[in-house]
């Protein structure tokens, strides 16, 4: 009889205990604001709001096609210099030259648009209320007054 009391009372003291404690992410607001509050989030100090995008123009120029043809030519050498090094037939050299070319060809016109494309200068207003102002090349999705994170010089979608 003695072991069933103490069986009830240990399981009345656990619900209870559950009871009394709130749970994370929420505070007990009493009756003051009714007791609802809104779950806490983790402080964010590289976060902040996009206030302003402005485009720069990189005043460098040079014909549209520049970058493909010398990584064009680059990649042909090369693609027909590593063939040559491990023994291909004269087919293999010729399929190597052309995958090079290619390969070069695509290489070549992304450094060109790398380095003549137009960059962005976004400015960020951090929860601290500091403002930071980022220079990169893509926006990646990234509008104004849209919530974002300053990671590793880089304005990042949070």
């Amino acid at each position: 009889m003695k072991l069933r009391v103490l069986a009830i009372g240990a399981a009345s003291a656990i619900a209870l205990a559950g009871c009394a404690t709130s749970s994370p992410g929420y505070s007990s607001g009493g009756y003051n604001n009714g007791g609802y509050t809104s779950p806490s989030s983790s402080y964010c100090a590289d976060c902040g709001i996009v206030e302003r995008i402005d485009v720069v123009g990189s005043g460098k120029s040079a014909p549209s096609a520049t970058g493909a043809v010398l990584g064009g030519i680059v990649g042909a050498v090369a693609g027909r210099a590593i063939s040559n090094s491990t023994g291909g037939s004269e087919g293999n050299k010729n399929v190597s030259t052309a995958a090079g070319a290619v390969a070069g060809a695509v290489a070549g016109n992304a450094i060109q648009k790398r380095t003549t494309g137009d960059t962005y200068n976004i400015t960020v207003r951090l929860d601290d209320g500091r403002r930071v102002t980022i220079n990169q090349h893509d926006l990646g999705g990234i509008r104004e007054n849209t919530y974002v994170r300053v990671q590793n010089g880089k304005v990042v979608l949070r």
